[in-house]
């Protein structure tokens, strides 16, 4: 029976890292001259970087972006080190050259590094990894130059008030584009034409882009309570150390962390290096963009999915020539190619949304660790729920633990209580119970704010026909279909699937026997309408009409106090600041357990504390702050230890438990799904898989079994799971495994997610 046992790796200071390769994984960088003969990796799904023959004259020491041929088409590239060559060497003359070396700073040593680190760990191609840092190809050109306007003084023969407008704005000679003059000056493409042609404006050449703002780390000094100045200094030695070191910022909610880790980037900044702050989602970005102004006087450049491809390529170009300071994103700015990144900071590190799940399998949270190790600089995690991989970390001394035990403006934790519902029933077909409509009427009463929080999108999970039974499935997921009453639809929430709500039932025909089960915040909303009609609602959900823009929009709203009650999902439960909230009210608590997730109880308990975290904020507030958990199990530990507010006996129980039965931290997962475009071919490839598995000791493959759910977009799935203990070398016993199975062809798939967050 084999043993996979660890070989002498770098230790990281981390549990799940503890024991895994860094050093051994990337040779040596070549010295002496430069030879003609170049690896290059492109960002496809293959391993291995390619061999390519450098042009007479040019040179691409590592790290340059180069263009290359790969079959019949050009695609962008890195040159890796040390050149890979496997079998018999290749002649030069068999190679295909370079065709282009871009004018771009090459890609860091750390950073080449961490791709080749990430592609090890999580058992894909490097070149995928490679498609995501090279994701602003429009920053390898120079912006092109625009045609703009500007005034060479001389009055039209005709004035008009449109005119007028555009004379006074341009009147100091400076360049306008086109487009923004018009709009600055309220008037159609045709007076601006007409002053072209009257000889008043004269086209030019302008710059490409903006001009960047350098945030100032002096800018304005933020008030720190003792508490907050003891972790702040603890954090700004340590960026200036320039070492690599990990500090958890543990504080309750409305703590002042982010205050705290603003002084770790200010002192970056003071000491002439870059930092990324990551968010778990785009909808936090607009307060922090403010509080970030506030405190620096600029903002930070911005990376996400709402960024335009512009703006994208300005700030990966930014970034790699050091213009850019500060970079605020999401998951994917890790990827980012920083000339001198000197920190990194992940706010809401417990949140699941840093878990990639497609394309590339990764933790955002976890790859910070290893960049920041690699790149021998200092992470801050913050979070007033940290997962429990983070806090055995710093129970163990791994991590520093900076713990901030009051909120930064001196109020009181809100109170928690459970509402029974086997004791208080709402009415029939409703899903507000009697002492939360209390409460939400006296939180009125007093000018203040209710969130009634449901995570659960639409307005209903399931909708069947009460004559025949018929519900409506996904016809490519095995999933219901949830209806959306506000745009007269039902979706499925997994592949995207959409069709109209009929009328009558598609099976029987009935007309009007179509019933909607269970509630989601549509109609919840409409419950809240019903009851307190002169109230004004805000529902805040993903799937809203408008997207990331009309989020903040409404975000703004509420924390200007524009809303008596807020109806929403899982994206009010982090790091908002609302003044008047002073009542949360959960409407189902028990939503999470519902399940066989291991880490069910974890992001429970996670997910309330945080909602409930919302409430009472600040001081100005006439009542006392109040959270309402609706459960039919007010006896189980999650709901006892947030009711009683020791969130320590719950961590303590929590990591016992995993403890016992070796879950993570204490042990290791990895997931392997297979799938194909029919079940039988799955479930064959699946039990052969299995039946493939080496023996190895402290390792054991369990599965196959269907997917919980067992098809997704069309594709049937089937799930195997590794555990092993912590010390196991669990990649090299998958890569050892696969090479033993059957070669997948057809539709068959195989997915590794090493670490698995989700077990759907």
């Amino acid at each position: 029976m084999a043993t996979y046992r660890r070989h002498a790796y770098v230790e990281l200071w981390t549990n799940r890292y503890e024991g895994f390769p860094l050093s051994d994984l990337f040779g040596v960088n070549p010295s002496g001259p430069q030879r003609r003969i170049v690896s290059v990796l492109v960002p496809a799904p293959v391993e291995t970087a390619y061999s390519y023959r450098l042009p007479a004259g040019v040179e691409a020491p590592p790290g340059s972006i180069v263009e290359v041929p790969l079959g019949p088409r050009k695609v962008i590239g890195v040159v890796w080190d040390p050149p890979e060559q496997a079998g018999k060497p290749v002649s030069d003359n068999r190679l295909r050259e370079i065709e282009r070396v871009f004018d771009a700073p090459p890609l860091q040593p750390s950073m080449r590094r961490f791709v080749d680190w990430i592609g090890s760990y999580y058992l894909m191609p490097r070149g995928m990894i490679m498609r995501m840092v090279l994701r602003a190809p429009e920053a390898l050109e120079p912006e092109p130059r625009i045609r703009g306007l500007r005034q060479i003084g001389v009055e039209p023969e005709r004035m008009t008030p449109a005119r007028k407008r555009v004379i006074d704005l341009t009147r100091d000679g400076l360049g306008w584009s086109r487009s923004g003059l018009a709009a600055s000056a309220a008037v159609s493409s045709s007076v601006i034409d007409g002053l072209v042609a009257q000889g008043t404006l004269e086209e030019v050449w302008l710059e490409p882009g903006k001009s960047i703002d350098i945030p100032d780390p002096d800018h304005t000094a933020s008030a720190l309570n003792e508490d907050q100045s003891a972790a702040a200094d603890v954090l700004t030695s340590r960026v200036k150390a320039a070492a690599f070191s990990v500090a958890l910022i543990d504080g309750v909610t409305g703590s002042g962390k982010t205050d705290v880790y603003f002084e770790a980037v200010a002192e970056a900044l003071r000491i002439g290096r870059q930092a990324l702050v990551l968010l778990p989602e785009i909808a936090l970005t607009g307060q922090f963009l403010d509080r970030f102004t506030a405190r620096f006087g600029a903002r930070p450049a911005e990376w996400h999915s709402e960024v335009t491809p512009k703006n994208r390529a300005r700030v990966w170009r930014g970034v790699s020539t050091g213009d850019v300071r500060v970079v605020v994103g999401a998951r994917s700015a890790l990827f980012l190619p920083f000339r001198d990144l000197g920190l990194i900071v992940i706010d809401e590190e417990h949140d699941g949304a840093y878990k990639q799940e497609e394309g590339v399998n990764y933790h955002a949270r976890d790859m910070a660790v290893v960049r920041a190790r690699l790149g021998g600089f200092p992470v801050a995690l913050a979070s007033a729920t940290p997962s429990i991989e983070t806090r055995v970390n710093a129970d163990l001394g791994r991590y520093a633990r900076l713990i901030l035990p009051n909120r930064a403006s001196g109020a009181e934790l809100p109170a928690i209580e459970a509402v029974d519902l086997r004791r208080h029933l709402p009415e029939r077909g409703k899903f507000l119970s009697p002492p939360l409509l209390s409460a939400i009427q006296q939180t009125i009463s007093n000018g203040e704010q209710t969130l009634l929080f449901l995570n659960r999108r639409g307005y209903a999970p399931l909708t069947l026909c009460r004559t025949c039974g018929h519900r409506f499935q996904c016809p490519d997921c095995s999933t219901w279909l949830v209806e959306h009453r506000f745009r007269g639809v039902l979706t499925c929430h997994h592949c995207g699937h959409t069709e109209r709500r009929p009328d009558f039932c598609p099976t029987c025909g009935e007309v009007d026997s179509l019933i909607a089960c269970g509630p989601g915040i549509e109609r919840i909303a409409e419950e809240v309408a019903d009851a307190f009609p002169e109230a004004h609602r805000i529902i805040l959900s993903s799937d809203l009409h408008g997207g990331a823009a009309r989020m903040k929009e409404e975000l703004a709203a509420i924390a200007r106090g524009e809303a008596d009650i807020i109806i929403g999902t899982q994206l009010v439960a982090k790091g908002h600041n609302f003044p008047k909230l002073t009542l949360v009210g959960v409407v189902d608590a028990d939503l999470g357990l519902a399940h066989g997730d291991p880490r069910a109880a974890e992001k429970t308990f996670q997910l309330l504390q945080q909602v409930t975290g919302r409430a009472g904020r600040f001081m100005n507030t006439r009542g006392a702050a109040r959270g309402l958990l609706q459960t039919y199990a007010p006896g189980h530990p999650v709901m006892k230890a947030i009711v009683a507010g020791d969130r320590e006996a719950f961590y303590a129980s929590e990591i016992e438990d995993r403890r016992i039965v070796g879950l993570p931290p204490f042990g290791r997962l990895a997931g392997v799904i297979i799938s194909a475009d029919d079940r039988e071919t799955a479930q064959a490839y699946a039990r052969s898989l299995a039946l493939a598995a080496p023996k190895a000791d402290k390792i054991q493959v369990l599965g196959p079994t269907d997917a919980p759910l067992a098809v997704v977009r069309g594709r049937h799935r089937f799930r195997l799971l590794v555990k092993s203990e912590r010390t196991v070398d669990i990649q090299t016993y998958i890569r050892d495994w696969l090479a033993l199975a059957d070669k997948v062809r057809g539709s068959l798939r195989i997915q590794i997610d090493i670490d698995p967050q989700s077990f759907l």
